[in-house]
């Protein structure tokens, strides 16, 4: 699907061309938002630059009958005038209009789209063309909206503090051999229906098992055992369902079937000591040395993640009352035009309205955003980039473990991520949207709510 820019990249690519030639080019107001932007393109713009190249191609044609270099002009313009007469021509509309769409400082929404004309004439000396232009409203950008917007305050409360401790105890513990299936069990078995061609072994804890009958119908189980159990209300969510029984998420959500289930292993995890072993384990020599370090660190990082999730949420909600409450019009019947004539495919009237439809949202904040960033002189510097690209480099190693990375390895492996244009391009989004939501902060209207995770989830995902 065809994205919209400002300031086109047909306007934009070609910012610092020079020329030598002024042609011809007014420009006809339709209204607002739409313009018609006509070139006229005279034999002295392109005929000497034509005449060049066609010289060239005499010094080097190989036409049978002529020695290399000495075909006749007449021969090497009739077999290659008009295709070098056409391009030069592009050439110099695409290089002029582009140049003069900058200097003209024309906000345009995709690219001028060239109108179509029946029977052109490339046997004239002298061209006519025009296109299309949809020019970029003008509009205002209240930061303040009137209805305050809830900015989320995450707070890692004692239960969740404990449950995480739990988490690591048991992720840490140690596996004890059993012979009958207990409640906190984890039991290693197959499922299979041949019916359902399943047959999947894997390791359940009767802890995520939602199915009280389930649960019952394990319960004192021993090795070898095989017990049938139904899939519907099995666990808490499809997607545990679908991993235990091998399947994809989709064939999970509507299944109601019997199947069996083969005990092969049982194992209760024993919890490991909260010790120092432990700590070190987790944080590094002596980083924590107690366990109310240990829940202020677990504290400190989920609140962490919390912000994130928070601002994620305060940006989504910013960019909705934007687009809500900034009031423009848009080029409409350009726009989709443009949709339909420059994707990979024409498409039909329909299929580009569709297809505007599900992009104008898109297209209203890229003009919002875009505004907000020129009036309030946002900018992404490289050394800030980098700077901020070794700050995810450095959360990512702690994910695996390297929780002290030398700053050399760092500078190293940042100066190889922004020496890919797709990664500069990703990294600088996610920076501009750090210093969005600074901005937002400091000059939205904001209203703080403190909530705990469990809270949060529940208001806003339902």
């Amino acid at each position: 699907m065809p994205q919209f820019t400002k300031c086109s990249t047909f306007a934009s690519h070609f910012i610092d061309v020079k020329l030598d030639i002024e042609m011809n080019i007014t420009k006809e107001q339709i209204d607002e938002l739409n313009a018609v932007v006509k070139v006229a393109v005279t034999k002295d713009d392109y005929q000497d630059k034509v005449e060049t190249i066609l010289k060239d191609y005499r010094k080097q044609a190989n036409i049978p009958g002529f020695r290399k270099g000495q075909v006749p002009m007449g021969l090497i313009k009739k077999q290659y005038g008009k295709a070098v007469l056409v391009d030069e021509v592009n050439k110099l509309l695409q290089d002029n209009l582009n140049k003069y769409l900058t200097e003209e400082k024309l906000d345009v929404l995709g690219n001028p789209l060239p109108k179509q004309r029946d029977n052109f004439n490339w046997d004239s000396e002298n061209f006519d063309f025009e296109f299309e232009l949809g020019l970029a409203p003008n509009f205002e950008v209240a930061l303040k909206s009137k209805k305050a917007i809830t900015h989320y305050q995450i707070v890692a409360d004692e239960k969740m503090i404990n449950e995480q401790v739990e988490r690591i105890q048991k992720q840490y513990g140690k596996l004890v051999n059993k012979t009958e299936v207990g409640k906190k069990d984890e039991v290693v078995g197959v499922f299979k229906n041949e019916e359902q061609e399943i047959e999947n072994k894997t390791t359940i804890e009767l802890n995520n098992i939602k199915s009280k009958k389930g649960i019952d119908t394990l319960l004192g189980k021993k090795v070898g055992d095989t017990v049938t159990l139904s899939t519907k209300g099995l666990f808490n969510e499809d997607q545990e369902l679908a991993s235990a029984l091998g399947i994809k998420s989709e064939k999970a959500q509507d299944l109601k079937v019997d199947v069996t289930f083969t005990i092969e292993e049982i194992n209760e995890r024993e919890p490991a000591a909260l010790d120092q072993e432990l700590f070190d384990k987790l944080f590094g020599k002596d980083a924590v040395k107690s366990v109310e370090e240990l829940k202020t660190k677990i504290k400190e990082d989920s609140e962490q993640q919390f912000t994130q999730q928070a601002d994620q949420k305060l940006l989504n909600d910013v960019t909705e009352n934007f687009i809500e409450n900034t009031k423009f019009d848009l080029p409409t019947g350009f726009l989709k035009k443009w949709i339909q004539l420059t994707g990979e495919k024409v498409l039909s009237d329909d299929e580009a309205a569709a297809e505007y439809e599900k992009s104008e949202k898109g297209l209203r904040y890229q003009l919002i955003e875009g505004k907000i960033i020129q009036e309030n002189k946002l900018q992404v510097q490289f050394d800030e980039l980098k700077e901020f690209a070794k700050g995810f480099i450095k959360s990512q190693m702690a994910q695996f473990g390297q929780l002290n990375p030398a700053e050399e390895e760092l500078e190293n492996i940042a100066s190889r991520v922004l020496s890919n244009q797709d990664e500069v391009k990703r990294l600088s989004e996610q920076l501009m949207s750090q210093k969005l939501i600074t901005l937002y902060k400091e000059k939205a209207n904001l209203k703080t709510k403190e909530v705990t995770y469990e809270n949060f989830v529940k208001e806003v995902y339902g």
